[in-house]
């Protein structure tokens, strides 16, 4: 019975912190008697690696950009990271948890920060849309998979035999 214990798949969470953050408002207090609509462009990534011994660390990186008249009005950038241990489960499996279960848990904790960064810095808070993960991580492997044929392709070399 202690066997299967050791090898039942196992996920949890160990730990959600905040591992970056910056505001800069470059061209303050001019810019903030500018008048206009301002636009805000907003950059998300993901980061994924190995700590230890079934350890895993999941980042998500927010860089929000906002400008009026093509001057930068503010710019947050926050990396929130999540530690989480995974263990008996398969390397695709694997891959798919880090890829779309992690982030998603850790996405709503850099949520807050933008916007509450944003409201701290006299701005109206800006709101993270929801992100489909699982989305994202499919058009990804999508992509690797488009490059790994056209690399396959263009390097001409034929498909080999066992012996």
């Amino acid at each position: 019975m202690a066997d299967d214990t050791n090898n039942a798949p196992l996920f949890q969470i160990q730990r959600m912190y905040l591992k970056d953050l910056s505001l800069e408002q470059p061209n303050s207090p001019q810019v903030l008697l500018e008048q206009g609509q301002p636009q805000v462009e907003i950059n998300l990534t993901l980061g994924a690696e190995s700590i230890g011994d079934s350890m895993y660390e999941t980042t998500v990186t927010a860089t929000v950009t906002t400008k009026v008249n093509d001057k930068t009005l503010f710019l947050v950038e926050a990396k929130q990271g999540g530690i989480f241990e995974i263990r008996n489960i398969p390397d695709e499996q694997l891959k798919q948890i880090l890829g779309i279960a992690c982030p998603g848990i850790v996405y709503p904790y850099l949520r807050a920060v933008v916007s509450d960064v944003c409201t701290r810095a006299g701005f109206p808070p800006v709101v993270l849309t929801e992100v489909n993960f699982q989305a994202m991580y499919e058009a990804q492997q999508a992509q690797l998979a488009a490059q790994a044929a056209t690399v396959g392709s263009t390097n001409g070399s034929g498909a080999g035999s066992a012996a």
